[in-house]
């Protein structure tokens, strides 16, 4: 049965609720790594997508995708590609339409189910290697599940995937992110997002709605208002339905695993389907009690979090 009741995670005694485990991190953690490769591809469309290669001469690729406003150069990617190469994989971190230094040129920018790019990456990068595995954090963890399970593009090189404080049901994970309990970090999401789309609209006028501005209060706002009909969705709920991973795990055909702490601020009771469990195959379930959201600290700095270490054991292992 692909629940891992059984997880090992307990977080450091000073992190003694979930909005310091979610905190501290983002804020304190320092990981130190060589500087990558930078790279930059063309998209479908002729936008650009920028590409930080760690290469060491593996036939083993890992990527790793970051968040919501994240991008290659946070410390959770840089640990997460940290422990892969220690482990004899080359790592590949992208960011996202919009994420890099520089703004994207397309009126679009990113989304919780953009796996076309996603889709561009892989297909630039599989030529060079054996067999490619992908880890994804929060909004690029629904974006490696969604992928996964969409059996008409998925490569064939494609091993596993390890999903990490995944919304997996956008809709209600957005109402989680947006109540008052939250609102520390909806602010701050909300402060770059708009700041993007007021930059978007001074290169495309007309095509973003800026005037839309003053009516968002939320993230659900936002993406009712912008990250919708931008991306050709109605609203946000259409774009919530047709993005959120949740349904697409029962198609996903490579072991994939999903780690959620059942603490975590911005996830809903959704994000943790129980009764899935006995019906998937090929996802496992690892909800430990602690965590927070993208957290999972260990009490040695001189450790890999614990999402790390998980990671690198199941790619790793014979399933």
């Amino acid at each position: 049965m692909p629940l891992i009741t059984d997880s090992i995670y307990q977080r450091p005694r000073w992190l003694f609720n979930r909005h310091l485990e979610t905190i501290y991190p983002a804020i304190f953690r320092k990981v130190h790594l060589e500087r990558p490769i930078r790279e930059r591809i063309t998209t479908i469309d002729g936008d650009f997508l920028d590409l930080d290669w760690y290469k060491q001469g593996s036939s083993k690729l890992i990527i790793v995708n970051h968040g919501l406003e994240g991008n290659s150069s946070r410390a959770y990617i840089l640990g997460m590609c940290k422990i892969f190469l220690k482990n004899g994989f080359d790592v590949l971190a992208w960011n996202f339409r919009g994420c890099g230094a520089e703004l994207n040129q397309q009126a679009i920018f990113y989304h919780s189910g953009a796996t076309y790019d996603l889709n561009t990456v892989i297909r630039y990068a599989e030529n060079d290697y054996d067999e490619i595995s992908l880890v994804g954090f929060s909004l690029g963890g629904n974006l490696i599940l969604k992928y996964l399970g969409e059996q008409e593009i998925i490569s064939k090189k494609i091993r596993k995937g390890v999903a990490i404080s995944v919304p997996l049901h956008l809709s209600s994970a957005s109402k989680k992110i947006s109540s008052v309990e939250n609102t520390l970090y909806s602010k701050r999401f909300l402060k770059t997002l708009k700041e993007k789309v007021i930059l978007k609209s001074k290169t495309h006028p007309g095509e973003i709605p800026v005037q839309m501005l003053k009516n968002i209060k939320t993230l659900a706002d936002f993406d009712d208002y912008l990250t919708g009909p931008l991306h050709g969705f109605a609203d946000a709920e259409e774009y919530y339905s047709i993005n959120s991973s949740l349904y697409f795990l029962e198609h996903i055909k490579v072991p994939t695993l999903v780690l959620n702490a059942i603490n975590d601020p911005f996830l809903s009771e959704l994000c943790f389907p129980y009764q899935l469990a006995n019906n998937l195959e090929k996802v496992y379930f690892e909800f430990p009690r602690q965590g927070g959201h993208v957290g999972f600290t260990v009490a040695n700095s001189e450790k890999p979090y614990y999402s790390e270490s998980r990671a690198v054991e199941f790619i790793t292992k014979d399933i």
